[in-house]
């Protein structure tokens, strides 16, 4: 079961999130190799393009960066050494969906994920960065387990945080999604459209996945 939504959404999220990735990341971008890692500084904000999602991550110095990651792993095992492993995108989505997430440390290839890396881009959009030895002690204490949210949570708003002193996230602040509210009034509306029009898939289908994607996006 849990294999099937993963793989739902993440067809969801590369359809619905196609021409964003497109309009930011050229094919240029992405590395089919071994990317070359940019000249880093202790307190960095780096980005790379990946499965759901630009993720994001604080560099800590010594090849490592401080990163909120979403996955499903830590609620199936207390075995580090299994938990500490690359996230793969597998592990990541179901860490989406079930809205479990850490912020870890791990090296910048493997942070980068096979893509290349930008280093500080938010800084033209963002306020003024904090000294980049306040970023990173920042980072380095909120390691640990933490609650994930699309919109309210996520790797973007961990940055952000660390980096100008206040979490936002450009990706998600344009949602209409705003509310948890409108998890149930959309599934009181897909059910009167059911009792209404009948049980058919172009109303069964909507009732079911617009209130399970508001859910999950909260």
């Amino acid at each position: 079961m849990l294999d099937s939504l993963a793989f739902l959404l993440d067809k969801l999220f590369i359809f619905s999130s196609l021409k964003f990735f497109n309009s930011i990341w050229s094919d240029n971008d992405k590395c089919t190799g071994h990317c070359q890692v940019p000249s880093l500084q202790r307190g960095d904000l780096l980005e790379v393009p990946r499965t759901l999602f630009i993720h994001s991550g604080i560099y800590l110095g010594d090849n490592k960066v401080a990163h909120l990651m979403p996955d499903i792993l830590p609620l199936l095992t207390s075995d580090e050494s299994q938990i500490s492993k690359v996230v793969t995108n597998k592990r990541l989505l179901l860490g989406v969906l079930s809205k479990n997430a850490s912020i870890r440390v791990d090296t910048v290839e493997d942070f980068a994920f096979g893509s290349q890396i930008l280093v500080n881009s938010m800084d033209n959009t963002s306020k003024k960065p904090l000294p980049n030895e306040d970023v990173a002690k920042r980072a380095e204490k909120l390691i640990g387990a933490i609650p994930y949210s699309l919109l309210w949570n996520n790797c973007e708003h961990f940055v952000t945080y660390c980096r100008y002193g206040s979490a936002t996230s450009l990706q998600t602040e344009k949602s209409v999604v705003r509310d948890q509210r409108s998890v149930l009034l959309t599934a009181v509306v897909g059910l009167m459209s059911i009792i209404y029009l009948g049980m058919a898939p172009c109303t069964a289908l909507p009732t079911l996945l617009i209130p399970f994607t508001l859910w999950m996006a909260g």
